[in-house]
């Protein structure tokens, strides 16, 4: 899998992110949104590369292998605790999402939890904090922090 030095490429674009050369695989690979520490360990190795190769040393074909991978890990060996989108309401099937597909998928699950005014749906609308955090104190968002002293007439 070693390639010239005139083969070796800065930029490399997979999943529509452009991933820098230099880096290690597994870390190159956190750049895709989507993919973190553990399924870049995953899918480095259930395709077969090398954890310690630079991105930049990838040729057209192993990028097009890893795209694959990293489109339908469950396909090739990869856990499904580590998919991001277990039993999918549309489809009922575990599925990896990654990119503009992952954002748009989070927009849409945001989008029905306002129109059907679950609890989370409302906090959503209202621009407060969703998962049970406290709001006396922090997510002000802007608003003033602190007590205002009155004007003293002069």
């Amino acid at each position: 899998m070693t390639t010239k030095a005139s083969d070796f490429r800065y930029i490399v674009r997979m999943i529509g992110t452009d991933i820098d050369g230099l880096k290690k695989l597994p870390i190159g690979l956190l750049k895709i949104k989507g993919i973190n520490k553990h399924l870049a360990d995953a899918i480095v190795k259930v395709a077969g590369f090398d954890i310690g190769m630079s991105v930049g040393n990838l040729t057209d074909a192993e990028v097009k292998k890893l795209e694959e991978v990293i489109k339908d890990p469950s396909r090739f060996g990869v856990p499904v605790w580590l998919l991001n989108q277990r039993k999918d309401l549309e489809t009922g099937k575990d599925i990896h999402l990654t990119g503009p597909d992952l954002t748009l998928n989070i927009r849409t699950g945001i989008k029905t939890m306002i129109e059907s005014r679950s609890w989370k749906g409302v906090r959503h609308s209202l621009g407060l904090k969703v998962r049970g955090q406290k709001t006396r104190t922090t997510g002000r968002k802007g608003r003033v922090v602190g007590v205002r002293r009155k004007r003293t007439a002069r």
